[in-house]
């Protein structure tokens, strides 16, 4: 899962070369709630990338956030916005629609929800699977990664969708986890968030304890506890 995980127009792979994203797909998204573009219209497909987190900053978080990881977040979710502008631009430029989906964005603070999920985009495009801290695990980076998604009308290779969680028996987010809020579920798609996360519990406890980095919208413990993610900082060490 180091490279596309489908298909596209060949100035897409072009395109991710030169900025260095080294994973990323095509996600068929037919069938669900896409966001509507200016016409009014839903968008049928995303072309979904991740953009890796600095590991040492990662693992300086099992015992709860700090600053520099705050920092790393703004820096890779702007990153993320700014490549997603472009991206679409480039799609509209071949006459398709196009609509990018912003880094982070709570549309729904009172369902704790963005406009579409970027994970859900991700899995569709085969980049990895939800863990139960209820957060994309990739082969290559684990957890430790921002998602980009940009919707679009244009024909492409999608998928094929990853369906099945290779979490295995680890609970070791859940057991991590100091709002109590992960459920311990398995992820498959469609299962309800609420099998696999509190939302409400994870966005209290974050905005009582660590409001100070961006109002209570980081914690991070969860998934710097995560196997997948320590396999990249031991291969970092090495």
């Amino acid at each position: 899962m180091g490279e596309s995980t489908s298909s596209g127009p060949a100035w897409i792979a072009e395109w991710m070369e030169s900025h260095g994203i080294a994973l990323w797909g095509m996600a068929d998204l037919r069938g669900f709630d896409t966001p509507e573009d200016g016409t009014g219209q839903r968008l049928p497909c995303a072309v979904s990338w991740a953009i890796p987190m600095n590991p040492r900053v990662m693992v300086s978080i099992r015992n709860g956030p700090n600053r520099e990881y705050a920092d790393e977040y703004a820096r890779v979710n702007g990153l993320i916005n700014e490549l997603s502008g472009e991206l679409a631009a480039r799609i509209r430029a071949g006459g398709f629609r196009s609509l990018p989906l912003a880094a982070s964005e709570r549309s729904d603070p009172v369902n704790i929800r963005g406009s579409f999920p970027h994970k859900t985009a991700a899995t569709r495009a085969g980049l990895g699977w939800i863990g139960r801290h209820c957060q994309l695990v990739t082969r290559p980076f684990g957890p430790w990664i921002r998602l980009g998604t940009v919707f679009t009308d244009m024909e492409m290779d999608c998928g094929p969708p990853t369906e099945k969680s290779f979490c295995g028996h680890c609970t070791r987010c859940v057991e991590a986890c100091p709002a109590r809020a992960l459920k311990g579920g398995s992820w498959h798609p469609g299962i309800p968030r609420e099998e696999i996360l509190d939302a409400w519990a994870c966005d209290r406890w974050k905005k009582q304890h660590y409001f100070q980095f961006h109002k209570g919208h980081n914690c991070g413990i969860c998934s710097a506890v995560c196997p997948h993610g320590l396999k990249l900082l031991k291969r970092k060490v090495k």
